[in-house]
């Protein structure tokens, strides 16, 4: 019998790189005074460049998981902004950007 780790490997890779990144949007989202979506998006594409130029299958598979791991987060840091505005989101009101927002509407506020 051949073992094949790499339904293992790929399937580990997909939910810790989805999970770090969910746990680093929202972190990043409450914490920072801007948002680091342009790094997230030209480091998703990095890595998927280096997916596409592996010679190892595992290897492409597991930078292609983590390339569109960080494309996605890229759109979630944007989404997540707008979360916080409609107050699904927990606002920071020590955070600079937070302020213009909770004081431009109800952000933070329950519905």
């Amino acid at each position: 019998m051949i073992l094949q780790p790499a339904g293992v490997v790929l399937g580990m890779t997909a939910f810790v790189s989805i999970w770090l990144g969910h746990v680093t949007v929202r972190t990043l989202e409450y914490r920072m005074a801007w948002l680091p979506w342009p790094a997230f998006l030209a480091a998703g594409i990095a890595v998927e460049t280096g997916a596409l130029m592996a010679r190892a299958p595992l290897a492409s598979g597991v930078l292609g998981i983590v390339g569109i791991t960080l494309l996605w987060d890229a759109i979630e840091l944007r989404r997540q902004e707008r979360r916080v505005v409609r107050g699904h989101a927990p606002a920071n009101p020590r955070n600079p950007r937070h302020v213009r927002l909770l004081a431009a509407s109800d952000a933070g506020e329950p519905p």
